[in-house]
């Protein structure tokens, strides 16, 4: 391990990393477990390429302690983890299926300390391959796993609403503009979902053609990735890659609410009162993007019902109008209320009310 490797683990304040080196496809996996209070580490597996391994290393372990304060802050008892596979590079099918299988067998090794669901660059399928019947995948129910994109568009969607309503005192979000950053497994039903509901849609994607398609079929206006930050809406709703909201992007920001489904949003926590100051109402990323966490954990439990793993999902609403509600009256970020209220689940070892 190199010393850089050694030193951005040191300066984590999460319980354990395992390190392995894929040497077949040259893929560093990272699997960091921050926080097991609660019970076992729960959290996607990310497959993506990155500048360097130590790139990959930082987003785990970013990933890791945010997902501890997802389920601390929908009060589910499940310890904070996350998984990345930092490939060198694109990857053929054999190559990438000899990788997922691999992986498979190193959280085998691991016997439940981790188990795990999909994220960004893995599908359905790859954790079907991953989990091959070991039982630490969830989302997996008689052979099949669930998308969990369309949970998590539909708690964005609620979490969009108690925003509206908390901000502009609006019940309904037809005619209110909205920006969609992302088009991807959760962007795009988020786009469905507001379009159906009258809103003047906005998408942007990095692959263009995508933007455009979804513009054409919701009767959307797509916009360039280089003026998304400058476009002026009611809602921006980040829905792709974390820390677009950071010193560069916050002055130039013209909404007056940041609600999405990205993780990690923010480049720091010093964005949260940046965009306090500047009147924008941010619905914290980890509660706002838990509908596909509170799916999964639905189906860890049994429940197969799409109507039940949706009214479950829906509560997001409820509980941002809430966090809204602390926040204006103590005068502080929603940021710093939702945070409260997982450090209070978390310390009472799951007993508290969230």
């Amino acid at each position: 391990m190199t010393d850089t490797f050694r030193q951005t683990i040191e300066a984590w304040d999460g319980e354990s990393v395992v390190v392995s080196h894929d040497t077949t496809t040259g893929t560093w996996i990272f699997i960091a477990l921050h926080d097991t209070r609660l019970g076992c580490a729960v959290g996607g597996t990310r497959m993506k390429t990155y500048p360097s391994p130590v790139d990959g290393l930082v987003d785990a372990l970013r990933l890791g302690e945010g997902m501890t304060y997802k389920w601390a802050g929908i009060g589910i008892p499940f310890g904070g983890g996350k998984a990345v596979l930092a490939t060198p590079g694109p990857l053929g099918d054999e190559e990438r299926n000899g990788l997922l299988e691999r992986y498979g067998g190193l959280l085998a090794s691991l016997r439940g300390a981790f188990r795990t669901g999909v994220d960004l660059g893995t599908s359905p399928d790859d954790l079907l391959r991953v989990d091959r019947g070991a039982g630490y995948v969830i989302g997996v129910a008689n052979g099949h796993s669930e998308d969990p994109g369309p949970f998590t568009a539909l708690g964005v969607f609620g979490g969009i609403r108690a925003a509206v309503s908390h901000r502009f005192g609006a019940d309904s979000l037809g005619g209110r503009s909205v920006l969609v950053q992302g088009v991807g497994g959760v962007g795009l039903p988020l786009a469905e979902l507001l379009a159906a509901d009258g809103v003047k849609l906005y998408v942007s994607d990095i692959d263009a053609g995508a933007a455009r398609a979804a513009a054409t079929r919701l009767h959307g206006q797509a916009v360039d990735p280089d003026d998304v930050y400058d476009t002026e809406v009611d809602v921006y709703a980040p829905c792709a890659i974390g820390a677009t909201i950071n010193p560069d992007t916050l002055p130039r920001l013209r909404c007056a609410i940041v609600a999405g489904s990205a993780n990690n949003q923010l480049l720091t926590e010093a964005e949260a009162a940046g965009l306090q100051e500047r009147g924008i109402l941010y619905a914290p990323d980890y509660i706002i993007n838990a509908g596909g966490a509170m799916a999964f954990a639905g189906l860890y439990e049994g429940v197969t019902e799409k109507d039940e793993l949706n009214a479950r999902v829906s509560t997001i609403e409820d509980s941002l109008r809430s966090i809204f509600s602390e926040a204006r009256d103590a005068g502080e970020s929603p940021l710093a209320s939702a945070k409260r209220l997982a450090e209070r689940y978390l310390q009472s070892g799951g007993s508290a009310a969230t």
